[in-house]
Formats: structure tokens, C-alpha cells, sequence
């Protein structure tokens, strides 16, 4: 747990799930930068008696932090939301105060005071953007924040297109500040998203099948040579199983896996609302019969009862927004343990260097190379 310190006051603020060997802190100089900057830093303190709304706070502590103007905060992330609950109640908030909202909830009608930390997809940026449009006025205050490697020309381009004219701070602490003022005769567009695109041939079940991406999803245009690589060598259908597609995205793996089993339940789960926005939709497009599904944003498998699944598939992410980390991986697979029934199997892609079969070999007792290539490695593990 780390303490920031405002002008407001201080807060007790840790990321979730809360983890002791975390050492990353659940804000950084980006967040530090908006919360001097609202506070009259460089002039006027920002009138926040309207309705104010935050979008992207990673882990809660611009929503805490300002707790008392009882802000709507935005996010894709269902890990962010509960860790805004979890650090609200830390520092004696009621949760109650702040909307917690997805990014595919309806924003509020009228916004008075917009302020964004700039996600790691300009996509998803895009489609927040014309999604919030809608909702600000000629007095609307509009400040992004984020650090120096996240605000690209790209980024600027955005706000002045679907917003209005935009300008950036200096910066300070390697963080910088966006200012956008609403420009009311700008046309109100809708969001190109989601996007399809046809799979190639050459990828088992779901060879030539469309798949739908909300912003954000990771390869959005493509099929990623990761995923192609585990479509490729993916465990043969052997009977009724429920399977699970753990950090789905756009539910490809699992749309195959009920493609090539139809009397399987696949369970698709990730943290992100966008991405499992997508697996229903790819889902929904290519599986008329047969096989069920169910869509779950959560905590990986927190919320799957123990011993009740047949097979996990999974290709762990290894960044959590800008910072390389293992946490989410190591989560991952402790919850597949748990989950799964004795016999079960968690099949895991991964880059060779990234060491998952060590990590699988503690938690399972064995591990198994199923096949790899230069860049990548199938690994299975199997449930005692």
C-alpha cells in the first residue's frame, strides 16, 4: 500500500487484486499532475460543482481523491472498478458516491467537467471519445492526463477531431496534460466501432469465420500470430466438457473450441467489458447450435466454483498498462487450479521467454510442452 499525498488530503491507495509482492503503486505522476492542476497549480481552481466525470482511472485514485465532488468514473477495466470500491472503502468513503459506469454503459446526459487518463489504445480513445461527445457543452473543462510515451500526435488528432481544439502542457515529471475545448459546431459522429474482419484459412474450426472487436481489443484489424499459433494446436474435442476461454478478447479460442466440440459450455471471461462485449458477438455470429455459451467480466475464475471445469484455455497477458509484471499470469493459473476437476487440464500459450512452465510445474506438480515454435510455447498442465 503507498499513501498520496494532495493537496486534499491523504489517501491509501493500492491496486487490486492487492498482491504483497506488488510493488507498483496505484497512481503516477500523470495522476499527480491533473490533481495539482484542478487544484489551481497553474492558475484558477477548476469548478467542480457540475457533474463531473473520469475516464480511464486506472486504479481508482482520481475518483477517490475527489470523492466528494461524487465523480462518474468510466472504465473498461473490471479490475479497475473494484479496485476503486476497495480503495474507497479503504479511505473510509462510501462507494456510493462515485458511478462506477463501463465503457459500455451510457455516459451521464450532460458532462461539465470531462477528465481522461489516456488509455494504451488510441482505439479505445476514439470510440470513448465519440461515445462522451454527445455530452458536453461550450463550459464543459475537458483535461486528459497521461505520461509523455502515451500522448502521441495521434492522441492530440483525436480530441481535435471529435472534440474540439486541443492543446498540450509542458511537462512535468515525464507527465503531460491535454486541454480540449469543446467546439459545439463540430458534426456528432457515430463510433466506427466495433469493426469484423474474416479469419484466414489454415486455423482449424474457425478457418474463414468473421470476428467482431470492440475498441481496444488487442489486434483488432489482424489475427495475431500468437493466437493463430494455439488455434493451430488447440486439444482435440473429446465429449461434453465445460471449457473456459480465460482472458477471452474477442473469443476466438473458445468460439473454436464450441465450433469443434457443439455439445461443449464455454465459458468466456476477461476484465475487460470491451473484450467480452466481442466474444458474444463473434460467438453469436458463428454458433447457431449445439454448443452454450456463458460471458462473464470478472477476476479470472474468482467467481467459477471450485472443481467444476474440464479444460482452461489461456493466453496470459504480461503488461498491466505500461509495467511488465507476472501478477496477472500467476492469478491466472492458481485460479485454474482451483476451478478445474481432478483430470482437468489448463492449456497455456505464452513467448518462450516469458518462463510459464516453472511457474505451472509449483502450482500443478507437472507440466507438459505440447509443441513450439521460435516465438512461442504450448504448455499444458494437468490437475491431480
Amino acid at each position: 500500500m503507498n499513501r498520496l499525498t494532495t493537496s486534499r488530503g491523504e489517501f491509501d491507495l493500492t491496486r487490486f487484486p492487492e498482491d504483497p509482492r506488488d510493488t507498483l503503486r496505484a497512481w503516477d505522476a500523470a495522476d499527480e499532475y491533473l490533481l495539482r492542476h484542478l487544484d489551481g497549480a497553474d492558475g484558477e481552481p477548476t469548478d467542480l460543482s457540475g457533474t463531473v466525470v473520469v475516464v480511464g482511472d486506472r486504479w481508482g485514485a482520481l475518483a477517490t481523491t475527489l470523492a466528494e465532488h461524487r465523480p462518474a468514473q468510466i472504465t473498461d477495466s473490471f479490475l479497475a472498478q473494484e479496485g476503486t470500491r476497495a480503495n474507497l472503502k479503504r479511505n473510509g468513503v462510501d462507494a456510493d458516491v462515485v458511478r462506477l459506469l463501463s465503457t459500455r454503459d451510457t455516459p451521464p446526459d450532460r458532462i461539465d467537467v470531462l477528465l481522461i487518463r489516456v488509455p494504451k489504445s488510441i482505439a479505445l480513445l476514439e470510440d470513448q471519445l465519440h461515445r462522451l461527445a454527445p455530452s458536453v457543452h461550450t463550459g464543459t473543462v475537458i483535461v486528459g492526463t497521461g505520461m509523455v510515451t502515451e500522448i502521441h500526435t495521434s492522441t492530440l488528432k483525436l480530441f481535435e477531431r471529435i472534440l474540439g481544439p486541443t492543446r498540450t502542457s509542458l511537462a512535468q515529471k515525464k507527465a503531460r496534460l491535454i486541454f480540449c475545448s469543446p467546439d459545439p459546431q463540430l458534426p456528432r459522429i457515430p463510433s466506427p466501432w466495433p469493426r469484423s474482419y474474416a479469419l484466414p484459412t489454415g486455423v482449424g474450426a474457425v478457418s474463414g469465420r468473421t470476428v467482431t472487436n470492440h475498441a481496444g481489443i488487442f489486434c483488432a484489424d489482424r489475427l495475431d500470430i500468437g493466437t493463430r499459433f494455439f488455434l493451430r494446436n488447440m486439444p482435440l474435442s473429446r465429449g461434453p466438457e465445460r471449457i473456459v476461454d480465460l482472458g477471452c478478447g474477442n473469443g476466438v479460442i473458445g468460439v473454436a473450441a464450441a465450433l469443434a466440440n457443439r455439445r461443449a459450455e464455454v465459458l468466456f471471461i476477461d476484465e475487460s467489458y470491451q473484450a467480452v462485449a466481442s466474444a458474444e458477438a463473434t460467438f453469436r455470429a458463428n454458433v447457431d447450435t449445439g454448443a452454450t455459451a456463458e460471458f462473464l467480466v470478472g477476476d479470472g475464475l474468482s467467481g467459477v466454483p471450485a472443481g467444476t471445469v474440464d479444460l482452461v484455455m489461456n493466453n496470459p497477458p504480461f503488461h498491466t498498462h505500461q509495467a511488465t509484471s507476472d501478477a496477472m499470469a500467476w492469478s491466472m493459473f492458481a485460479g485454474s487450479r482451483r476451478a478445474l476437476r481432478r483430470g482437468g487440464e489448463l492449456w497455456v500459450i505464452g513467448n518462450r521467454h516469458l518462463g510459464y512452465h516453472a511457474k505451472l510445474r509449483r502450482l500443478f506438480g507437472n507440466c507438459e510442452v505440447v509443441t513450439s515454435d521460435a516465438k512461442f510455447v504450448i504448455l499444458r498442465a494437468v490437475k491431480h
